[in-house]
């Protein structure tokens, strides 16, 4: 892993980073990624971007799913 954090937004498609933090302190919101899959220490993979950047599509323990961009700032990653 590289040595500081990075948001989704920091990756190329097909880039990996590993979860090591969430940034939002809104009880219901962080439920939700973690209800997901989003936990710490899960890997995912930045699989594609809409046009204007809202959702996005990421690949977490074997399956795809689309992210809200505020979801998706909330994540705190280290690269792989």
């Amino acid at each position: 892993m590289n040595g500081h954090p990075i948001k989704l937004k920091d990756l190329h498609i097909e880039e990996q980073a590993t979860i090591v933090g969430y940034e939002n302190n809104d009880e219901v919101a962080l439920h939700r990624l973690l209800t997901l899959g989003l936990t710490k220490n899960a890997t995912v993979v930045l699989k594609q971007i809409a046009p204007l950047g809202d959702p996005v599509k990421v690949g977490v323990r074997g399956f795809d799913l689309s992210l809200r961009k505020d979801e998706a700032d909330s994540l705190i990653l280290m690269k792989l």
